[in-house]
């Protein structure tokens, strides 16, 4: 016997977990936190102006905050990066050729081996990322605003908690 295909009436009720699921709620609160702190950078007036005025025409992406997240203050080979953004190694190298155009990052030596190169904020970069801090600052008290302290604060451990565990195989 075949299963029974749900009636068009039963559709709504049947089909809305797929609006309502957890992924897609985190994906949709990821995507408005980073539309409203690259908001916030093409207000800062910390910014210097030409990447001001790149996140206020909507030119900087999520994507190319990966690089602001995962690029260690010391540097990082392409490769490492890549792996902690969760990107492949081509993408973020592309990545990396544009922030380099726009003066964030740089390509420089490896001191611990002569065949690699380590990509380095720049000064400019620098004062990208410290601007970016303040944004996530701001953004997140607005996110406590509007949720709640309690909430807030539940929502930051179990994500925390969730991101940091085992990823079932």
């Amino acid at each position: 016997m075949t299963p029974r295909s749900p009636l068009p009436g039963d559709t709504a009720r049947h089909d809305g977990w797929r609006q309502t699921h957890l992924g897609r709620l985190i994906g949709h609160a990821l995507r408005r936190f980073d539309a409203r702190v690259l908001q916030l950078m093409a207000r800062n007036v910390e910014v210097p102006l030409a990447l001001s005025n790149l996140a206020a025409r909507d030119q900087v992406s999520a994507a190319h905050v990966h690089i602001t997240r995962h690029l260690s203050l010391h540097g990082d080979r392409l490769g490492d990066l890549a792996e902690r953004a969760g990107m492949t190694k081509q993408a973020m190298g592309a990545l990396v050729d544009q922030c380099e155009a726009w003066g964030l990052v740089e390509r420089g030596p490896d001191p611990h081996d002569a065949r690699a190169r380590r990509v380095r904020f720049t000064p400019t970069g620098l004062a990208w990322l410290q601007a970016f801090q303040g944004a996530v600052a701001q953004a997140e008290a607005e996110f406590r605003a509007e949720v709640g302290d309690e909430v807030a604060a539940v929502v930051a451990i179990g994500l925390e908690a969730y991101a940091g565990g085992n990823n079932p195989a």
